[in-house]
């Protein structure tokens, strides 16, 4: 090792380079660089993670040595041992290929030593580190997570999982692997590594190979003793493979003694040099982390070139936020300026302060505008006057605020002048306020709606969230202003001053988004997603969402009371079945009941001590015993009260007598929209109660109600993307599909064909499209669970392309962690790599989102298409719920109405896709919408 300083109290930080990177990739959005284009996301979230770390590692633990190590290359050593070392990993993101160097650079301008070796890979000189500073006395932190480095902690030596900021000591090691960090290495040999593709010995798992080591001590002496061995299949596979298991552990062994050309000297630890750092962050121009970085080191933020993309809005140098800059608007006069300038501008970030979150009940406060970042005022119109302890004590409205008649006579021509850009953040929300004072507020771009169609499935899309994450800055909480519980208070008893830093502050933080976002929906290739399925479905959901659809309080009253008596029926039943009376909505009282008293299977207890009592047990229960049903059907009939019948009630509007449900457009990954407050995508449609509740919901006198539904619209796509011909040609020809499935699986003729074989095919054709599972479709189904794996089995042998499809579809996802559906919808999979439990469900969820995202796309098409199509007809569109629209229509204009609807629906598609197979819509009607579906 040669002469060195090192030794006693000195720490080693040692940083695993590659894990760094690849964790920035996967979990940040894609970025690029504004003059040139070159991708830049994976370098911006490892600067962000190496700023956390020197901030973080301060005190008496900090580190007095750090490297952040590297791998150069694809071919090692190992690779001469064993040719097919690692031949299964994926290739690199083309994306990611250029930004490899780039983070070395980063590691220096941070004035942290980056070091990497031809031939050797990154845990080789993590190792030869860690054992060079443990024998001169030192301690050493391993900063990963990699279960092949496992094998170098104890003797001074831990590791630290910095995602979870866990602690990784010789105990966690022993949990892990079974045996301590001296056997992990013949652990990992007998069990080898699908993932870096080490052979090890076929059959031996990570269990297994540990009790065989801690039986026979090491390797060696397990191989030289196989005849020891009971098990035959054991035995073979390790007497067959014993010179693969050596060769394997080879692969395995950390190289400790590769040969470096530098010191633990060259690695103390240094301060970043402002200028090298500055420079290079100003290269990849990282506005919010050079300014964030330049106030933390005190050194003056240099200029970054401004860069504005064809068609694009200016993207300046944004100032810092000023809250104390902001202005209050209380004369027509300082009004008139602000619309001067918002003309000379020709866009302005709107927002709206309101008395509560429902759009149909809330009262309009203030308004904001904001025309350039730092620039933001408030226009407050109805805030109380403060007076007294109680702020309630005088409704009188506060001094200094125009009338309301005035501001909006001012606005209003330029909210709805096509010539003016008008710019928010959840832009239907303040659309519906404004519709309800007779303005239709047009054209507009959501800031919220841009991050979606670009980071979908990555992260939220609040203002909040995008504020932090994007422009560094924390909004004042809203919080701060109006509390929280039963003291809490409504904006409009807000002291003005208060208000306008708050409101203000929104509309600036809106317009720096959106000059933000604008260029990079262009950049990341989201535009026509935007532009077609995202912002132009803000004021066609907007008017839905105003209509609402009308319920019969009268009917929800009388199924509340229906539910109350099946109910306490079944409570006498399951108290009968139990053989004493107890608190059946108890989850601890039914596990005792269940697995101390019945002593049925499957009990298990969790940190609370009580029995798990969720519906996958019970619904394995069921079979043993008729207590577990009962409370199924007892809690489905109290959610269908507590949720709906009695609910619902409390949701009629008292000035229109209907429900107002809430669209989120950017709530689910898929583009799938989400209803709330309530919640009508969800009613149960495969039970009799739930079927009952849309009873509730029924036309004006007069009127009816119009329902029309894809068929199989998953199928279809599926079969489309795919290329299934046999599915292809069913539904082309309008075959029964579950039928035709059933015939070529079960080679069942389909006249001979039987419900229960159909109702297998069923489950099965839709099990699929959501991955589901041997187990899951036995669930489904009541059948074992070998029976059920065997017609999935089947089922993929009978069309091939379904299985090649899932293969496809998560290696892309894999490669580059997102997926996208027919329309460029891009969704991105975060989880794809993870490992254990959550990767099984990440696969599904990749497998399943280009069919749910394209069937999302295509509805949405039909509905921006929608208003057109039934302009001139007595029809309104009520509520879109997953692959159904509802309208409310004259007696006499239903027949038009279908048509016109039908032929919009089953043409969504095109001309942006051609679909193999057609699109086949479903029409019904009715009084109510029971009736109607």
């Amino acid at each position: 090792m040669g002469e060195t300083g090192f030794g006693n109290g000195h720490h080693l930080h040692l940083i695993d380079g590659s894990a760094f990177i690849f964790r920035a990739y996967h979990a940040l959005p894609p970025l690029t660089r504004k003059s040139d284009g070159l991708p830049v996301g994976a370098v911006s979230g490892f600067c962000n993670m190496l700023q956390k770390y020197v901030e973080g590692n301060t005190g008496p633990d900090a580190p007095t040595h750090v490297a952040v190590i590297f791998d150069k290359g694809s071919h090692t050593f190992r690779n001469d041992i064993y040719d097919q070392y690692k031949a299964n990993r994926e290739a690199m993101p083309e994306e990611l290929r250029p930004q490899i160097p780039l983070t070395r650079d980063a590691t220096r301008a941070f004035n942290i030593a980056c070091q990497e070796i031809e031939g050797y890979e990154a845990d080789d000189i993590i190792a030869t580190l860690a054992v060079q500073a443990r024998e001169a006395g030192g301690r050493v932190t391993i900063i990963s997570s990699d279960k092949d480095l496992m094998q170098l902690v104890g003797g001074g030596v831990e590791m630290l999982d910095a995602m979870k900021n866990k602690r990784i000591g010789v105990e966690e090691v022993e949990q892990k692997f079974g045996v301590g960090p001296d056997r992990v290495v013949d652990v990992q040999a007998l069990a080898g590594d699908s993932v870096d593709n080490v052979p090890g010995a076929p059959g031996i798992g990570i269990k297994t190979a540990a009790l065989l080591i801690n039986e026979f001590g090491d390797l060696e002496s397990l191989l030289g003793r196989t005849g020891e061995i009971k098990q035959p299949k054991r035995r073979q596979s390790l007497e067959d493979n014993a010179d693969l298991i050596r060769v394997s552990k080879r692969l395995v062994q950390l190289d400790c003694e590769t040969p470096l050309d530098f010191t633990l000297d060259d690695l103390e630890v240094r301060d970043p040099e402002p200028g090298p750092l500055m420079d290079f962050l100003n290269l990849m121009e990282f506005r919010t982390l050079t300014r964030r970085i330049g106030e933390i080191m005190g050194v003056e933020i240099p200029a970054m070139p401004q860069v504005t993309p064809a068609a694009a809005p200016e993207s300046p140098e944004q100032p810092p936020f000023d809250r104390d800059a902001y202005e209050t608007v209380s004369t027509a006069e300082a009004l008139q300026v602000w619309l001067d300038r918002i003309y000379e501008r020709g866009w302005v970030a709107v927002d709206t302060e309101t008395t509560g979150l429902n759009e149909m009940t809330a009262d309009l406060v203030g308004i904001c505008l904001a025309v350039e970042p730092g620039q933001a005022c408030y226009i407050p119109l109805t805030h109380r006057a403060q007076g007294g302890d109680d702020l309630f004590a005088d409704a009188s409205l506060a001094e200094g605020q125009l009338p309301l008649e005035t501001v909006l006579e001012t606005l209003t021509p330029m909210l709805r002048d096509p010539s003016i850009l008008k710019i928010g953040q959840n832009m239907k929300y303040d659309a519906k306020i404004f519709a309800r004072l007779n303005i239709d507020v047009a054209p507009i771009d959501d800031t919220m709606l841009m991050s979606y169609a670009m980071h979908g499935g990555l992260h939220n899309h609040g203002m909040d969230t995008l504020s932090d994450r994007y422009l560094n800055h924390q909004p004042i909480p809203i919080k701060e202003l109006i509390g929280s519980g039963k003291s809490q208070i409504t904006f409009d008893h807000v002291p003005i001053a208060e208000a306008t830093k708050y409101a203000a502050e929104d509309a600036d933080i809106t317009l720096r988004l959106w000059q933000m976002f604008k260029p990079q929906l262009h950049q990341v290739k989201v535009t026509t997603v935007y532009e077609t399925l995202e912002r132009p479905l803000v004021p066609v959901l907007a008017r839905m969402e105003r209509a609402g659809i009308k319920v019969d309080r009268d009917v929800l009253s009388r199924m509340s009371n229906a539910f109350s008596q099946k109910m306490a029926g079944l409570e006498a039943e399951i108290h009968e079945l139990a053989g004493e009376e107890f608190k059946v909505s108890s989850p601890k009282q039914l596990g005792e009941i269940l697995f101390d008293k019945l002593s049925l299977p499957g009990g298990k207890k969790g940190k609370t001590g009580a029995y798990a009592t969720g519906a996958d047990i019970l619904e394995d229960l069921a079979t043993e015993h008729d207590l577990p049903g009962r409370v199924l059907d007892w809690r489905q009939l109290s959610k269908l009260k507590s949720t709906y019948t009695d609910a619902l009630q409390d949701h009629i509007n008292a000035e229109t007598g209907r429900v107002h449900t809430s669209y989120s457009i950017a709530g689910a990954n898929t583009g799938r929209l989400a209803s709330t407050d309530p919640n009508l995508q969800n009613i149960p449609v495969r039970t009799e109660e739930g079927r009952r509740i849309r009873e509730a919901f029924i036309a004006e006198p007069g009127k009816v109600l119009v329902s029309l539904d894809y068929s199989q619209i998953e199928l279809r796509i599926l079969a489309h993307i795919a290329g299934i011909d046999a599915l292809k040609k069913a539904f082309s020809e309008g075959l029964d599909i579950h039928a035709m499935t059933a015939s070529e699986m079960f080679d069942v003729p389909l006249d001979e064909m039987t419900p229960e074989i159909r109702r297998q095919a069923k489950a099965i054709n839709f099990g699929v499209i959501y991955g589901i599972s041997g187990f899951g479709l036995a669930r489904n189904l009541r059948i074992p669970r070998g029976e059920a794996q065997a017609f999935i089995d089947r089922y993929f042998e009978r069309f091939p392309g379904i299985k090649d499809y899932m293969d496809a579809t998560v290696k892309f996802a894999k490669e580059n962690g997102r997926v996208e559906t027919l329309f460029g919808r891009k969704i991105n999979t975060p989880e794809i790599n993870a490992k254990g439990p959550a990767a099984g469900f990440a696969k599904r969820a990749a497998i399943n989102a280009p069919i749910q995202g394209t069937a999302a796309d295509i509805i949405r098409r039909a509905m921006v298409r929608m208003e057109d199509a039934i302009a001139d007809l007595p029809a309104t569109m009520l509520l879109q719920v997953h692959d159904e629209l509802i309208f409310e229509v004259e007696e006499d204009g239903v027949d038009a109405t279908v048509k016109a609807v039908r032929d919009v629906m089953e043409a969504a598609a095109d001309p942006a896709v051609h679909l193999d197979v057609p699109l086949v819509v479903d029409a019904g009607r009715g009084a109510n919408w029971a009736e109607a579906h």
